[in-house]
């Protein structure tokens, strides 16, 4: 078994002339929850990005599970065991929260091509299933999408990642629009997985959150790794140092 489920090594993203992302080094060890934080435009989403297959990356290595890896998309990623819930949520508008649940790995009675007939019952009772487990509340799950809020949609999603979650989970402001209460729901699903010993990245602007939930921290700043800290050998001053520049050499190599 390797020391790291994951780690990348020089990994680089341009765009163009523009260094979104330059020789970042990070590593996550099995179970380890680290949240990655900075500033707007720090490289964070571009670092999930290039983890994830949604973009490809200009440069750099990165290994998942001990092996060598180059996702051609989310898709791939998801199927070596990477559930992730961005920002977009990457719901469908139209479909029930099980359709949504098991979009792309749906589950049939029969298959037949295009004549295959989905399990929707199954599906159903795995959904109910994942809910109950996440503690997520969703009155009728057979309601589209589109009818619920948005703190609704946000849990649907975070509930899909939890529910299908083997590997590792990365989740990118997974409560950046949510109520009290919602975002309390969100955090204990992310204490579920810790104590299911699922590692997870967490992409947070929220340091009260940050320190609640997560073993490490990693600090981006102008695209580059500043600090990786433990929790436990840091505060929320010293963390806003690294992420305003006070602190650490955004043009320096870690």
């Amino acid at each position: 078994m390797s020391e790291f489920i994951l780690e990348t090594r020089g990994l680089t993203k341009r765009y163009g002339g523009v260094h979104a992302l330059e020789s970042a080094d990070f590593t996550l060890r099995p179970g380890e929850h680290v949240a990655v934080v900075g500033d707007n435009g720090a490289g964070k989403s571009t670092f999930v990005r290039q983890i994830t297959g949604v973009e490809q990356r200009s440069a750099g290595e990165i290994y998942f599970d001990g092996q060598p890896v180059s996702h051609a998309g989310p898709l791939e990623a998801r199927e070596a065991g990477i559930e992730t819930v961005f920002q977009t949520l990457a719901l469908a508008d139209d479909l029930d929260v099980p359709s949504n649940l098991f979009l792309g790995r749906e589950l049939f009675k029969l298959r037949l091509g295009p004549f295959s007939i989905l399990d929707r019952k199954a599906m159903r009772a795995r959904t109910l299933e994942a809910l109950k487990t996440t503690a997520v509340k969703i009155p009728n799950v057979d309601n589209p999408i589109r009818n619920m809020s948005g703190g609704q949609r946000q849990c649907v999603a975070i509930a899909r990642t939890a529910a299908f979650a083997s590997k590792l989970v990365i989740m990118d402001e997974p409560t950046a629009a949510l109520g009290v209460q919602e975002t309390a729901q969100v955090e204990n699903i992310i204490r579920g997985l810790k104590a299911r010993g699922v590692p997870l990245i967490l992409v947070s602007h929220n340091l009260r959150q940050v320190f609640d939930l997560v073993d490490r921290i990693v600090v981006f700043r102008r695209g580059r790794i500043v600090a990786s800290l433990n929790k436990g050998e840091t505060d929320g001053n010293d963390i806003v140092s690294y992420i305003t520049g006070v602190k650490g050499n955004p043009d320096s190599d870690l």
